[in-house]
């Protein structure tokens, strides 16, 4: 009776696929969970902190190697790029793999992020740690906090 209603199947992952996307849809409208979301699949994913003294940024780059990053501040943007390369490389005289889902990725990538301003970009320093790059951003002496001592009238 519902015979024509139903879809025709294309494959064993089609309704985990439709599933996914759907949730997806359900969860993030327009596509990212909040304004400050950056669209699925950006690489590398970063974080932004800041402390009276500095701000840092981490990012996560795990799989990757202090060469394999390069980090530059032009006009106060700070810019992470470089190449991923595929963790099973495809050999000579293999089969050709289909892959029916990749959900790392490879290739090259670049993320920019604007800095606030106030920072000394020219101690700017950043340190390579178990597949976290560290880009620590000093605030300027006269931006810093100060405390003003109280002296009895």
């Amino acid at each position: 009776m519902f015979d024509d209603l139903r879809r025709f199947d294309t494959g064993p992952f089609q309704g985990v696929d439709w599933f996914r996307q759907l949730m997806d849809e359900f969860f993030t409208e327009g596509g990212a969970a909040d304004i400050r979301a950056v669209p699925r699949g950006s690489y590398p994913m970063i974080n932004v902190g800041r402390t009276d003294d500095a701000v840092r940024v981490y990012v996560f780059a795990a799989g990757l190697s202090a060469g394999d990053l390069e980090v530059s501040i032009q006009d106060n943007v700070l810019t992470v790029s470089g190449k991923r390369e595929a963790v099973v490389p495809e050999t000579e005289g293999e089969e050709r793999r289909t892959d029916f889902r990749r959900e790392r990725y490879r290739g090259a990538f670049s993320r920019s992020l604007a800095l606030p301003d106030g920072l000394d970009v020219e101690r700017a320093e950043a340190r390579f740690r178990h597949g976290v790059c560290e880009v620590l951003l000093p605030k300027r002496e006269e931006l810093k906090p100060r405390r003003i001592e109280i002296r009895a009238a």
